[in-house]
């Protein structure tokens, strides 16, 4: 990959970032009224429901700025290789690039590595929606 092209992605990964750090986390409802100081069990369970969907969206968002982060030290590391599948040493493909600039497998070193990790589960557990 050209020089001009990796400082390209390493600007779109800084706007990512950038972008991630100004949105912050997801904010978090409260069970309790404080004025009221008891629990609304009619409201209970969909406030439970964003509180999940909140928490969810913050972990992913760190994990978001941990992969950029990791991103931006491979360019500063080793340019060379910015681009380059870490499990095959093929380059991955400009558009998923463009779309994840993050990234450090191709398409199919993701599918084969996600396929290893739920190859033991046949069923759907409660917590793989959490």
């Amino acid at each position: 990959m050209k020089p001009a092209e990796i400082a390209a992605f390493r600007d779109r990964l800084l706007a990512l970032r950038a972008e991630l750090i100004a949105a912050g986390d997801v904010p978090f409802e409260s069970l309790r009224d404080d004025a009221v100081s008891k629990v609304d069990e009619d409201a209970a369970p969909l406030t439970e429901m964003n509180q999940v969907i909140a928490s969810r969206r913050n972990r992913e968002r760190v994990a978001s700025l941990n992969r950029i982060s990791d991103a931006l030290h491979r360019i500063s590391d080793d340019p060379e290789s910015f681009g380059l599948c870490e499990g095959c040493d093929e380059p991955i493909p400009e558009g998923r690039l463009l779309l994840l600039p993050h990234v450090r497998l191709c398409a199919g070193c993701q599918a084969e590595e996600e396929n290893e990790v739920t190859a033991g589960r046949s069923r759907r557990h409660l917590t793989d929606y959490v």
